[in-house]
């Protein structure tokens, strides 16, 4: 699986959002000049995460984008499935009705044992992404970096 590369402009983005001066909107512009990513494709991502109600947005002069929860409160989850959409990753489609010995009155999705170990990786994987919060990045990134959240403030302020 391949998640498209919206999903890292998103975490990226809400990131530098988190650090963002408390009441202050950043414009998709400054968010896009940030990491030299195109204005139009970042904004359609961020509109994504409005949507979701992960991000606010404003418009006007001193518009732009917030984050619309507490850093806590977002998981990676949430961003990947306002960028990705929330179906599965694997669908089965059920050959096996079609190969030797398939019946039709099967559901194969329940039956098939491909079916039950990809769908289990998959409840893994979520798993993985809901418990991992956009706070949890932060602190991590902070201890490497302590620098990081006043660098981030200074730079989208001279963009």
């Amino acid at each position: 699986m391949q998640m498209s590369e919206g999903v890292e402009w998103a975490l990226h983005s809400c990131l530098n959002l988190a650090w963002a001066e408390e009441g202050t909107a950043v414009k998709a512009t400054q968010l896009a000049a940030f990491y030299e990513l195109p204005t139009a494709y970042l904004n359609k991502q961020l509109q994504a995460l409005v949507r979701a109600g992960i991000l606010t947005s404003a418009t006007g002069p001193r518009g732009g984008f917030r984050l619309a929860r507490d850093p806590r409160d977002i998981a990676l989850l949430d961003v990947v499935t306002a960028i990705e959409g929330a179906q599965e990753a694997f669908r089965c489609q059920e050959i096996l009705k079609k190969g030797p010995g398939g019946r039709a009155t099967v559901d194969y999705r329940k039956a098939c044992i491909v079916s039950q170990a990809m769908r289990r990786a998959e409840i893994a994987w979520r798993r993985e992404l809901a418990a991992q919060t956009l706070a949890d990045l932060k602190v991590q990134v902070e201890s490497k970096q302590p620098r990081t959240p006043e660098m981030t403030r200074q730079r989208i302020a001279n963009l």
